[in-house]
């Protein structure tokens, strides 16, 4: 009892970055790439639900990719923001818990979105006569549920746990947001329970990576059966901005949590910063430059939204 009445009062410390020209940097680069995020990600969103050429599986996950980013990136940074603004870097132990349980939802929602998208395009590829029958609608809301789901599930035993521990006055954490292995460090208890669990979590975070490999390695191997190059440059332009996504998202994830916990410290904030700020961002860049339905369909919402409020 003692122990819960400690946590509810204890206070976070989120350092981010140790000067105080740093700080004004990544102030600015948050307040930079926030607007950007949103407003990218939501135009996504708009352009694929206003054009009937973009109802389909692909653009239907491409669209809940973009929603979970959106709050993947609002989980953290208006805190950010807000600190900076206000002079203070605390924030509540209930409010770090509550940032760590929808840090880990949402970065395991969105890998297991793109292991959906990856199936995808192997279907497309694979089986296309088959396709619209494999990747049906009712298909396509199970794959994004079964998501969510796994996200929530795999993100409440990681939070109750760490609500559990016995946390020792205010604490300092090396990041500028509550993340699990931070605050595994902070605790006071035994914590090898909890570092099994969290890498058991890291194991079901990385089965959509397999996933990925494994619709990768059979849609190449069906291409490169395929003895006309244009058919085999058009089969790889489609998958080409979903594969960047995936190697900028878990190239940046693994640097950060594939490896021991006592290693963590106040340099990976850069590492951090990339993961929760800068991936988000670029999406919308991504599957946009390379695709002309994406680009048609955002000419055509900008188009409506000009007409529709005239000068």
């Amino acid at each position: 009892m003692r122990d819960e009445n400690q946590s509810s009062v204890l206070d976070i410390f989120l350092l981010g970055v140790s000067s105080h020209q740093e700080q004004e940097d990544f102030f600015i680069l948050f307040l930079f790439i926030y607007p950007i995020t949103l407003i990218g990600n939501l135009l996504i969103i708009l352009a694929i639900h206003s054009d009937i050429r973009l109802h389909n599986p692909m653009y239907f996950l491409l669209a809940n990719l973009s929603f979970v980013d959106i709050f993947f990136s609002s989980v953290t940074i208006p805190k950010a923001l807000a600190n900076h603004l206000l002079g203070t870097r605390a924030i509540s132990f209930g409010g770090c818990l509550t940032q760590m349980y929808f840090m880990i939802a949402l970065a395991n929602t969105d890998s297991y979105i793109l292991a959906a998208m990856a199936y995808d395009r192997a279907v497309a590829i694979t089986r296309p006569l088959h396709y619209t029958t494999i990747m049906s609608p009712r298909t396509c809301v199970l794959l994004v549920i079964g998501s969510w789901v796994v996200g929530n599930a795999n993100a409440f035993p990681h939070t109750r746990l760490t609500a559990s521990l016995s946390y020792c006055g205010n604490q300092e954490v090396a990041n500028f947001y509550c993340d699990i292995a931070s605050l595994l460090k902070l605790s006071c208890s035994d914590t090898h329970f909890n570092v099994k669990v969290m890498y058991l979590g890291v194991g079901v975070f990385s089965v959509p990576l397999l996933c990925i490999i494994i619709s990768y390695v059979q849609v190449f191997s069906t291409v490169l059966r395929v003895p006309s190059t244009k058919g085999v440059l058009k089969a790889f332009s489609t998958c080409g901005s979903h594969l960047t996504v995936v190697s900028l998202y878990y190239g940046t994830v693994m640097g950060m949590y594939f490896r021991p916990l006592t290693s963590y410290s106040l340099k990976d904030a850069v590492i951090t910063v990339m993961y929760i700020t800068v991936t988000p961002m670029l999406n919308p860049f991504i599957y946009t430059l390379r695709n002309r339905v994406m680009k048609a369909a955002l000419e055509k919402l900008f188009s409506k939204r000009t007409s529709s409020h005239p000068i």
